[in-house]
This record gives structure tokens, C-alpha cells and sequence, in this order.
């Protein structure tokens, strides 16, 4: 697993009952989802303040998680002097979203 920390994320799992690890994995893709979205709102209006609320709550989220690397992109996307374009970086979220999507599942299903 590349995508999320196992220290983190792999404690939570071990350490939770199944059905509350399940219900933050399911809490988790929701605020994902709509993080996003808000993201791409923003981006498209050319609302930079509202852009990096968006990216704020998504480090937030990530971090809480475990995924290191979506933690990383958001807070690169929350940089006021960050110089990747919003429709570019918006795009690696989405990609790595995926595949911290894909690991919770394997753990979700797993424990």
C-alpha cells in the first residue's frame, strides 16, 4: 500500500471495530467527494480564497486518514504561491483519491 500511512491507517482499522472503521472510511469518502467538488467549483468561478478553504479541509481530511500523499496535494493547493494550475492540480488529487479509495477499501473489507 502506497497510498495511505499502515501505521495510521492500519491502527485505526486493527484497533476499531469493524462497523465505526467502516462508518469513518464511508465519512471519509463523502467529504472527499465534496471537497472536491467544491474545489472544482471554485476553480472554475476563479474563487481562489473558497479554492484553498476547499484544499484546507481536504488536507485536514487526508491527514486525519492517513493518506500522506492527498494530505501533501491539498496543502500544495492551499499555497498561495503554489504555481500548478488549479484544473492540473485538481487532476492529481483525483488520481491520487483514487487510489487511497482503492486501500481503504482492501482495509475496510479486510478487518
Amino acid at each position: 500500500m502506497n497510498a495511505i500511512d499502515l501505521e495510521t491507517t492500519g491502527q485505526l482499522a486493527a484497533e476499531l471495530p469493524r462497523d465505526v472503521f467502516v462508518g469513518i472510511v464511508r465519512t471519509f469518502e463523502q467529504d472527499l467527494a465534496r471537497l472536491v467538488r467544491q474545489m472544482v467549483e471554485a476553480a472554475r468561478e476563479g474563487q481562489v480564497e473558497e479554492y484553498r478553504q476547499a484544499a484546507h479541509g481536504l488536507a485536514g481530511a487526508a491527514g486525519s486518514i492517513g493518506a500522506k500523499s492527498l494530505e501533501a496535494l491539498a496543502r500544495q493547493a492551499m499555497r498561495p504561491d503554489d504555481r500548478v494550475p488549479a484544473q492540473q492540480m485538481i487532476l492529481s488529487i483525483g488520481e491520487e483519491a483514487k487510489a487511497v479509495l482503492s486501500e481503504l477499501a482492501v482495509l475496510a473489507g479486510s478487518t
